[in-house]
């Protein structure tokens, strides 16, 4: 096949037993790739009422038609499976160099089933796959885990996709990480390697991609790599990559403070991107086959290694109340190391720090920790027994949403989830559609279902061609907005499906559907068109709602929590405004076509 690998690796870790199946055309038709390929898989073998942490729930990698071409930042792997956090529809997607090696391996799509008996990993060599021991390994972190699996192969160049100590101790929001710092981070995919006992998947391809229309995919590839340069956020972006979002967010009154009670730093120069880029960086890094090099390399004094993107900076710097920039990046080399997911565990210190705040808990009930705003010893300590499940670790190990419950007395106000998915760090009450976004995204509280970034741009006439109102060009304003997370929910997911990374496909805004359909002819020599890439990706859209109504996914949890929908920010250009989520989700179903409970016809 042009494009796509051919074949379909299945791996069931209880028998030992490994098959190929060739990859059927007619079904990529429907679903593309990547997420989309994934989210079918389970809707149509996974069993709706396991748990998640059985032997028979489904680990899938997938990745693209495009992936590992000359297609700039195509390089994601989307990793899926029934969420040990939430319970629904759980994935996670990465950049770096994996899916590519994927690709030239010769697959499109790896399938886990059971679980083994002893620590293992899966050793994927081109066409040769064996399942290793691995108990040598359990207990490193994923660096060693890295460098170890490495040497024992002698090949400085296999992708290794390993789990830490979160992974191996069952924390629930644990992570997988590929070439030690691009993190597969939400719904938990590192627990669902540990309960398969799998350390790693590691993968070693020598193939060639072979592209139906090579110099007219060649031409489209040089199109798009000049769309890329002569953006007029490329120079920001290479500098600073997401985490230029703190100043950006801060000055719109957006920023997470204090666990979202304000919207405005006071300190944010002191822990922003620009003063990361200034003192630590010490070099650009890039995906397989990006242009933009968006990543960062750091060192201080005590720490080094590559990032934070802005989830993680703000999450353990203002979001919790902490000035300290040096102490936040050594705990990105700590969660990086461990394979921890750093929304969802910096959202459990915030909710305790609040709560501690208000009356609600005290120092006792923390085992005698002092939750107070910014206190990186408590945030240092607290961390560890997370991914060591250690006294009052093991509860804060299940997520916020389980530590809410578990406590009570009015604790559960305060967890801002969606779905027993974590709150990301963009306050919706300054930016509508995004609110949106978070209430109605299939993993949960997630802006990367649909990132509807354009609401920030204020391209106010485009608005009105595209979405009928100028109002979708306005972040204060719910007009227009479920618009435009229709669409840009269709943009995410075609993403998603060519593994695309989002900030250069979907926020960059510069593939459209006739693009994708031109780069898709090419590539695979398929009769890809906009309106068969549009209805595949409805078609996978509503999948993956029914699939979560199967697993108990009420109208109820298309909501935001009670401080985004009921208390106005109070400073700053947000000021005075919250999101009006009912009528909004409302309106996102009409045009969606479901009923008025949000159920697909």
């Amino acid at each position: 096949m042009n494009g796509y690998a051919g074949c379909i690796l299945r791996v069931d870790l209880t028998s030992g037993e490994i098959r190929k199946e060739k990859t059927d055309p007619a079904e990529m038709r429907k679903v593309i790739g990547g997420r989309a390929m994934n989210s079918m898989r389970l809707i149509r073998e996974l069993k709706r009422d396991i748990d998640p942490l059985s032997p028979e729930n489904l680990l899938i990698l997938g990745v693209g038609p495009l992936t590992g071409s000359l297609l700039s930042a195509s390089a994601y792997t989307t990793i899926s499976g029934k969420s040990p956090l939430t319970g629904i529809l759980g994935d996670s997607a990465a950049g770096g160099h994996l899916g590519p090696e994927i690709k030239q391996a010769g697959y499109d799509q790896i399938i886990i089933t059971g679980r083994a008996k002893s620590p293992c990993y899966i050793l994927i060599a081109d066409e040769h796959v064996e399942i290793r021991e691995a108990s040598h390994f359990w207990g490193r972190d994923i660096w060693e885990t890295t460098t170890a699996i490495r040497k024992a192969l002698d090949d400085n160049a296999v992708q290794v996709a390993a789990i830490g100590p979160a992974g191996e101790n069952l924390v629930k929001f644990a992570t997988v990480a590929c070439n030690n710092s691009r993190m597969f981070g939400r719904t938990g995919m590192g627990c669902l390697f540990g309960s398969k006992n799998l350390k790693a998947v590691v993968v070693r391809g020598t193939g060639r991609i072979t592209m139906a229309d090579p110099p007219g995919y060649l031409e489209l590839c040089r199109e798009l790599d000049q769309r890329i340069l002569t953006h007029p956020e490329y120079e920001r972006r290479k500098k600073l990559g997401s985490t230029l979002l703190m100043k950006a967010l801060n000055g719109i009154g957006i920023l997470p403070v204090n666990h979202f009670q304000e919207g405005l730093c006071k300190y944010v120069d002191q822990v922003s991107g620009e003063r990361l880029a200034e003192r630590y960086k010490t070099k650009n890094k890039a995906c397989f086959n990006c242009n933009i090099h968006c990543s960062r390399y750091y060192m201080t004094p005590k720490t080094e290694g590559e990032g934070p993107e802005f989830e993680t900076l703000c999450s353990y710097t203002s979001r919790i109340g902490n000035r300290d920039l040096e102490f936040a990046l050594s705990m990105t080399s700590y969660l990086n190391r461990m394979g921890l997911d750093s929304l969802s565990s910096g959202e459990t210190i915030g909710w305790a720090m609040e709560c501690v705040q208000r009356g609600l808990l005290t120092s006792e009930d923390l085992d005698g920790m002092d939750f107070s705003w910014g206190n990186t010893r408590t945030i240092e300590q607290i961390v560890r027994r997370m991914v060591h499940r250690e006294g009052l670790g093991d509860a804060f190990a299940e997520g916020t949403r389980s530590l809410a419950r578990r406590f009570g007395k009015g604790t559960e106000t305060y967890a801002l989830q969606v779905k027993g998915l974590d709150m990301i760090c963009g306050d919706p009450r300054g930016i509508k559609a995004f609110g949106l976004t978070y209430a109605i995204a299939s993993r949960g509280a997630d802006h990367l279902r649909a990132e509807p970034f354009f609401e920030l741009t204020g391209r106010y006439e485009e608005a009105e061609k595209r979405f009928g109102t100028r109002d979708a060009g306005d972040r204060l304003s719910d007009n227009g907005k479920a618009a435009l997370v229709e669409y840009t929910e269709r943009q995410a997911l075609l993403t998603d499906c060519l593994t695309m990374c989002k900030n250069i496909g979907l926020s960059m805004d510069i593939i459209d559907f006739d693009f994708a359909a031109r780069l898709l002819a090419a590539g695979t020599g398929l009769k890809f068109t906009p309106e068969r890439i549009n209805e595949a990706l409805r078609r996978n859209i509503i999948g993956e709602r029914k699939l979560n109504i199967d697993f108990g996914v009420s109208p109820e949890e298309d909501t935001l929590p009670r401080r985004f929908t009921h208390e106005p920010l109070p400073e700053g250009p947000s000021s005075g405004t919250v999101v009006p989520i009912d009528r909004m989700v409302k309106e996102y179903y009409r045009i969606k076509g479901w009923d008025e409970n949000g159920v697909p016809g």
